[in-house]
C-alpha cells in the first residue's frame, strides 16, 4: 500500500512540483498551504511522512511540528529557505527527522523521503522483532512505546532525546563522535554545525544527573560522548 505524504507549503508551485514527483514515485499526496490546515489534514489523513515548510501563514512550521509531536512520531522533513544553523538545530530539537534547504532539487527531496521512510520501516520491523527494552540501575528505556523511566517514574522525553539515550545505553562504553551520532540516530549526513548533539546530551544530563553511580553519560574530550558503565 502506498505511503501517504502531507506536503505543507504556502507556495502553490512548490506544492505542485513535489506532488508531481511524489505521485510519480507511487505515493499518495495531500497538500496544505497554511499551518492550521496542515494540523487538520494531519489529523484527518494520518500520513506516514510530512514535508513541512517553516514560513507559513496562520501557524508557522515550528508550531505545526510541536502540534504533530504531541501525538505522533511520524517522520517530519522541514523545508526551509533559511540557512542559519539555529533554524536547523531548532527543527531537529523539536523532533524533525531531516531538513532540506531551499532552493532544493526535487530529486534530492525524493531521496530524503525514501531514506527517512526506509529507516522508519526498518526500525518498526526491528521493534516488532524484539522488545527493545534497555534496563540499568534506576533507568529503563523502552524504544517501542518511547518511554523513559528514571527511578521507576516516567520522564517526559522528546523522541530524539529518547532515541539518543537508547543508542548510548544499547552500546555501553562505546565512544561516539558527534558525526556518528547524527548519522546513526538522526540518520542523515548533517552538513555544518553538529551542536544539536550537544544540546540533546545536555538535556539528557539534566534528566539523568545523580540517578545512579553505576553508569553515567560521559564527555570524551576532543572525541564525543559515551554511556559509561561501572562493574
Amino acid at each position: 500500500m502506498a505511503s501517504k505524504i502531507l506536503v505543507v507549503d504556502d507556495d502553490h508551485n512548490i506544492c505542485e512540483l513535489l506532488k508531481l514527483y511524489l505521485e510519480n514515485e507511487g505515493y499518495t499526496v495531500y497538500v496544505a498551504h497554511d499551518g492550521q490546515d496542515a494540523v487538520k489534514s494531519f489529523q484527518s489523513k494520518s500520513p506516514e511522512l510530512v514535508l513541512l515548510d517553516i514560513m507559513l501563514p496562520k501557524m508557522d512550521g515550528w508550531q505545526v511540528c510541536r502540534e504533530i509531536r504531541k501525538s505522533s512520531n511520524v517522520p517530519i522533513i522541514m523545508l526551509t529557505a533559511k540557512g542559519e544553523t539555529f533554524d536547523k538545530v531548532l527543527g531537529l530539537e523539536l523532533g524533525a527527522d531531516d531538513y532540506v534547504t531551499k532552493p532544493f532539487d526535487a530529486k534530492e527531496v525524493m531521496a530524503r523521503v525514501k531514506a527517512v521512510l526506509r529507516r522508519t520501516n526498518d526500525s518498526t520491523a526491528v521493534a516488532d522483532e524484539s522488545k527493545k527494552l534497555v534496563v540499568y540501575d534506576n533507568l529503563e528505556i523502552n524504544i517501542v512505546n518511547y518511554e523513559l523511566k528514571v527511578k521507576g517514574e516516567v520522564i517526559d522525553t522528546p523522541p530524539k532525546e529518547l532515541e539518543l539515550i537508547y543508542h548510548f545505553a544499547s552500546n555501553p562504553n562505546r565512544v561516539y563522535t558527534r558525526d556518528q551520532l547524527l548519522d546513526e540516530v538522526w540518520g542523515f549526513d548533517y552538513y555544518g554545525d553538529s551542536r544539536t548533539v550537544d544540546v540533546h546530551v545536555k538535556r539528557l544530563r539534566e534528566k539523568l544527573e545523580g540517578v545512579s553511580d553505576k553508569w553515567s553519560l560521559k564527555t570524551v574530550w576532543g572525541v564525543g560522548y559515551k554511556f559509561e558503565t561501572k562493574d
